[in-house]
């Protein structure tokens, strides 16, 4: 399973703290089936936790996945900075996680290469 950030991401989890281990365990979970919540077009949604509080409480991500595969974290927020994302946004996500589950991995290798993606390591 090779797992990506966007380079909107990276940015974003540098700001706010967030560990590449609380996000490794949605992938995780995911994996085991346990999914927040499935958004339809190849996205899912999976809660985080901020350090030293529950997920009910902390991030929200968006995250384009296959099964077995890979997984692109592209967008997230705070659960009490604001509540959902709208229509349109979410229908421009679909369109940009079926394309990076679509992706070559001669494109991911090129988009990594480009500063695009960064793809996490796997420490397992």
């Amino acid at each position: 399973m090779r797992i990506f950030k966007t380079k909107w991401f990276v940015r974003y989890v540098r700001q706010e703290r967030i560990s590449d281990y609380g996000l490794r365990d949605a992938i995780e979970r995911a994996e085991r089936g346990l999914v927040d919540a499935d958004l339809g077009g190849g996205v899912i949604k999976q809660r985080v936790a901020r350090t030293g509080q529950g997920r009910s409480g902390g991030y929200r991500m968006l995250i384009a996945y296959r099964s077995g595969n890979r997984a692109v974290f592209m967008y997230g927020i705070a659960k009490n900075y604001r509540g959902n994302i709208d229509e349109d946004e979410l229908a421009t996500l679909r369109e940009i996680g079926t394309a990076w589950l679509a992706a070559m991995p001669e494109q991911l290798d090129l988009a990594i290469k480009e500063g695009i993606l960064e793809e996490m390591i796997n420490e397992s």
